[in-house]
């Protein structure tokens, strides 16, 4: 017990550090016994990635001609995503898992479809089940940087998670993009988080000097024992 209070507490310090690419603007996601997932303390702040049709664009009976065009027609990609597209702007997750599984049985190695399956079971926090459409992404598209983090977040929220895996996806992130920020910190995070301090610190550095102001930075100096 003394061990997971140790824990809780390193991760509350850590407080909106982890960041992704998922969801619509920042989703923040805590982190709870059960499930375990370091969301918004150590946690996930995900940033939108390519837009979908929102379920308030239109008439409701628009949108219902689009769903029922998508159950009618299961071999219709377009239909499939743009339906899928409404329910997760709506966050109905479940139903829009349902229509980027037919899309990716249309089509098995689209990178989009792909990354929006991943993209609603992280959503979900079925964070191994995440990994699988990711990685399938990753076979066609492996410079894609922000499909690469996401895999090492699914590593980093899982329960039991893996530190060294997740790290690993993270520093192959930036041999794509060595500046890109988002993974920086998700890195240092998870740094701090293994007890890797000489690590992080580097990490940290290369942070600041992409955005001294990253909202991460003064939790990790704090962590750290540096002064800001």
């Amino acid at each position: 017990m003394r061990n997971e209070n140790i824990l809780y507490g390193l991760i509350g310090l850590l407080v909106g550090v982890i960041v992704g690419y998922i969801g619509s603007n920042y989703l923040n996601e805590q982190y709870r016994p059960a499930p375990s997932a370091p969301g918004q303390g150590a946690g996930a702040a995900r940033s939108a990635g390519t837009g979908n049709a929102g379920a308030g664009s239109g008439p409701q009976s628009d949108i219902a001609d689009v769903i029922q065009k998508a159950r009618n027609e299961p071999d219709n990609f377009e239909a499939q995503m743009g339906a899928g597209g409404m329910f997760r702007e709506i966050q109905r997750f479940e139903q829009a898992l349902e229509f980027y599984q037919r899309a990716t049985a249309v089509r098995p190695t689209d990178v989009e479809a792909l990354t929006r399956l991943g993209d609603t079971f992280f959503d979900l926090q079925r964070y191994t089940e995440a990994e699988v459409p990711y990685r399938r992404a990753l076979e066609q598209s492996p410079r894609n940087v922000i499909v690469r983090m996401d895999l090492g977040l699914t590593y980093f929220l899982r329960q039991p998670r893996n530190l060294d895996t997740a790290i690993r996806e993270f520093e192959e992130a930036l041999r794509i993009d060595p500046r890109h920020e988002k993974t920086l910190q998700n890195l240092t995070a998870a740094q701090i988080e293994k007890g890797d301090l000489s690590g992080a610190k580097a990490s940290l550095r290369q942070l600041i000097s992409v955005n001294p102001n990253n909202p991460g930075v003064g939790a990790f100096q704090q962590k750290l024992g540096q002064t800001p």
